[in-house]
């Protein structure tokens, strides 16, 4: 028999699945009406088509405006397009000379569009925006198969419209591939809780899933695997010892799917292949517990000269870390309400409050009841296998009860754990929430189900009194339009016209909340009279809700990125009601007051961009020639990026005279020229296509070279020229703190910058092979 508590839950009208209604076969009808009755669509599934219609909108419209985004990860494609042995092991340079600082998969997402479309801006970014569309789908159908058609519109509205999650979609950063491969780890292991004779199956296509996306940005992926394995572990129809067997081999195959590439290109002779970038040892494992791993978690506690066992609670909690980009600066200050300080509020806080109601409501209403069920099976009279069975059942329910129960662990683990993260996490920037915005939306969809089933909960004027759970819905519709208004208080411009909006229509939504409880009291539970008003309530109140994230993320879709927002892509309004810390769009909205926080940073001697210029972070990029003339028409050049600027314009443009310069006077090199960093190099990779040498990897601090490979390489005629001005050098395998650059003022020769056209006061082009 089906649990009361189920039926409250659902009601009749939304276990229908499809979007069919299911008419009554009393009397046949005919003609074009009655056929367009039968086959027209549900109310829900026009709201989903509306909803992926505004998702599509936001990621693509547009999209060719954004030029190459992030030019780093841009240049990797545009090498990986030369050949197969840059592609497999993601050379940076088309020399494979080092590699990026991220696993292949998904660049090779983005190599295959641009092989396919061509190698444009739009072709790189199209693989993003068409996965931040595929994941609203997908959460869709992951909320309301278990919460009805209302959970899982609101679910697929608030992730379409979260900002970060916009911006980020528009970006060749890789984390909307991850979130989408994450939410595909989902529906597996839902499966697997749901399946009766092969819920190992599904399980280990999860464990697959998690293993792609450890591939696609490494540990990561991670975060939602305690979300993933405590729903099955909860929830599985499987003996309890069995679910934990399932899961032991689930995580066998996680690893072996997750270290496959690493472990092969680290058995590949160092000779054979580009140095790993960002690693210390030119390690893939070592880039994936390290860079990419702890040291996201304990920022600058982590690095050079420390291990793991250097680390402690009180280092993790401590906010005297990095005050830069990745830090403090761009974050804010750890702490519990982190996600809703001036940094990330904006970002991915304006749901937050919501989602965090949403949840307590669901694991109130999904609450194990099995006492009495327990009580019977201690007695004397029951088998033993029939006891543990009625008391399995009692705990974790039966049918639809389990599913619902497993969603809540599935969600619930999933917001909680990446909440944590970004919560402590010392070195981050802000558009890896993107890996937060499917537990928050989730949340926010089962929650307003929860929340409206609990205010709609039938029963006699006594019972409907004593209900005091069903007030928490206008509550929380009014609590959240506060903390959104308070998150508004740094955007002065905005605040002043979308405050009272916001909380006019979620206090009228309340009031008309209020009056229609009323009625039911008055007239009984189903009243026409209360039922309607509160539906309109609920629309109302929802809709001013979602109103801030829309402007939002419209505001980010109407102005291309540039600069440093191209590279850490960032939403919310650009100008003087977003100053940016030390040049980071959005980094501290409110103006000067915010800008003077940041000038302490110079005050007390202190590095205001933290110790390490990774992952798109370096604020001031290469050397910043002079932009004379159109840049040089070589073969093969990529079309101007469109209002994003050329490719030359960014944080790592070089003068397209010293280009014109280099590849005419080239020679047998087989570089062009060598710089610092990748920064230096990544526009000249996209405008000429041809090998640059950075010797440090992309901010120029990876240990590649030493002096005498340095000296091998220039006797051997690989490489002549050496451009200096504006990344850091590199150091020494050896630790002693060899500087390339040192190294190249010391041996080269300096080229009068009246040779190539520029003026003294930029780059400083050195020449190798001529000697000093």
């Amino acid at each position: 028999m089906r649990n009361v508590q189920e039926r409250a839950l659902i009601g009749p009208a939304e276990t229908v699945e499809g979007w069919r209604r299911e008419a009554s076969p009393a009397r046949p009808r005919a003609g074009m009406a009655a056929r367009w009755r039968a086959w027209r669509p549900d109310w829900h599934g026009l709201g989903l088509l509306a909803v992926l219609a505004l998702s599509a909108v936001l990621n693509l419209v547009g999209l060719n405006r954004e030029g190459y985004a992030n030019e780093y990860y841009a240049a990797a494609v545009r090498s990986m397009l030369e050949s197969w042995h840059n592609f497999f092991f993601v050379s940076f340079d088309p020399g494979g000379f080092v590699t990026v600082d991220k696993p292949p998969l998904g660049f090779w997402i983005q190599t295959a569009f641009a092989k396919v479309l061509g190698f444009h801006g739009w072709s790189i970014l199209l693989p993003q925006a068409l996965a931040g569309v595929a994941s609203v789908a997908l959460l869709y159908y992951l909320v309301r198969r278990i919460w009805g058609p209302l959970g899982g519109l609101v679910a697929a509205l608030a992730l379409a419209l979260t900002p970060i999650s916009v911006v980020t979609n528009r970006n060749n950063t890789i984390d909307s591939l991850l979130a989408l491969t994450l939410l595909g780890a989902a529906w597996a292991v839902t499966k697997a809780v749901e399946s009766r004779a092969h819920p190992l199956r599904w399980l280990l296509l999860g464990a697959v899933f998690v293993g792609l996306g450890f591939n696609i940005k490494m540990l990561e992926a991670y975060l939602a695997l305690p979300a993933l394995w405590l729903a099955y572990l909860v929830a599985s129809r499987a003996r309890p010892l069995a679910r934990l067997g399932h899961l032991a081999l689930a995580t066998a195959v996680l690893l072996a799917v997750s270290l496959s590439w690493a472990v092969a290109v680290d058995l590949t002779p160092a000779s054979q292949r580009p140095y790993v970038g960002s690693s210390q040892t030119n390690s893939e494992v070592e880039l994936a517990l390290g860079y990419n791993g702890l040291q996201r978690l304990f920022g600058n506690a982590f690095g050079r000269g420390r291990s793991a066992t250097d680390i402690s609670v009180s280092a993790l909690l401590s906010n005297g870390g990095s005050g830069g980009v990745g830090g403090v600066s761009e974050n804010g200050a750890k702490g519990v309400l982190r996600l809703l300080d001036t940094q990330l509020g904006g970002q991915i806080g304006w749901l937050v409050p919501l989602a965090v109601v949403g949840l307590l409501v669901a694991v109130w209403y999904v609450r194990p009841r099995a006492l009495r069920f327990r009580r019977r099976t201690a007695s004397a009279g029951g088998a033993g296998p029939l006891r543990r069975r009625r008391a399995s059942v009692a705990l974790w329910g039966a049918g639809p009860l389990r599913r619902r129960r497993a969603s809540v662990a599935l969600w619930g683990g999933w917001f909680v754990t990446m909440a944590a993260f970004f919560s402590v996490a010392g070195f981050y920037h802000r558009y890896y929430l993107t890996m937060l915005a499917p537990g928050v939306a989730a949340l926010v969809g089962l929650g307003v189900a929860a929340l409206w089933r609990v205010w709609r909960r039938p029963g006699t004027r006594l019972r409907v009194g004593r209900n005091w759970l069903g007030w928490a819905l206008p509550a929380t519709l009014v609590g959240t339009a506060a903390v959104q208004v308070h998150i508004l208080k740094d955007y002065p411009a905005w605040s002043a016209r979308l405050a009272t909006p916001i909380l006019g229509l979620t206090v009228a939504a309340a009031v008309a909340f209020a009056a229609a409880r009323l009625i039911r009291w008055r007239l009984g539970a189903r009243s026409v009279w209360a039922t309607r008003p509160a539906r309109l309530a609920l629309a109302v109140g929802v809709a001013a809700l979602m109103l801030t994230p829309a402007v939002w993320s419209g505001l980010s879709v109407q102005g291309a990125s540039a600069g440093m927002a191209a590279s850490l892509p960032v939403a919310g309004p650009a100008g003087s009601d977003r100053a940016g810390f030390g040049g980071m769009p959005g980094g501290m909205p409110g103006g000067s007051a915010r800008a003077a926080d940041g000038r302490r940073d110079f005050a007390n001697g202190e590095n205001p961009f933290g110790r390490a210029f990774r992952d798109g972070e370096t604020p001031f990029g290469g050397a910043q020639g002079q932009e004379g003339g159109a840049p040089p028409a070589f073969a093969g050049t990529p079309p101007t990026a469109g209002r994003g600027g050329n490719p030359g314009d960014r944080m790592g443009g070089v003068d397209s005279r010293l280009l014109q310069w280099l590849v005419a006077n080239r020679g047998n090199a087989e570089y062009i020229v060598a710089v610092s960093s990748a920064n230096e190099a990544s526009s000249i990779i996209l405008q000429t296509g041809l090998p640059v040498m950075a010797t440090g990897g992309f901010s120029g601090s990876d240990p590649i070279l030493t002096a005498d490979s340095l000296a091998q390489l220039v006797a051997e005629g690989k490489v002549r020229y050496f451009l200096l001005g504006g990344g850091p050098g590199g150091f020494g395998r050896d630790g002693a703190g060899f500087s390339v650059a040192s190294w190249v003022e010391q041996h080269g020769t300096l080229v009068p910058a009246s040779i190539w056209g520029g003026t003294s006061s930029g780059a400083q082009l050195y020449d190798l092979g001529a000697g000093k």
